[in-house]
């Protein structure tokens, strides 16, 4: 099991709103993602942009492309 690091984070209310509106709509829907918290989506999100920066083949890195969060040192675009 590996080991976890409780965080604190700010966002905004309206942000917050959001996320919850996106939980419940997973919850709802059929297929897809299934998460049961703001926290549980929060860490899942956070999970992908590390996958996505240790893994340049990744479909998680197009994510963080997406964002502008690569490096553009060498180091950064190795497996």
């Amino acid at each position: 099991m590996s080991e976890t690091v409780v965080i604190q984070l700010e966002v905004d209310a309206a942000i917050h709103r959001e996320l919850r509106y996106l939980v419940a709509l997973l919850q709802r829907g059929p297929d897809g993602h299934r998460v049961g918290s703001v926290p549980t989506l929060i860490s899942w999100v956070l999970c992908c942009v590390a996958n996505g920066s240790r893994r340049p083949g990744s479909w998680e890195r197009n994510v963080i492309s997406a964002m502008g969060l690569p490096s553009e040192c060498d180091e950064h675009h190795v497996y």
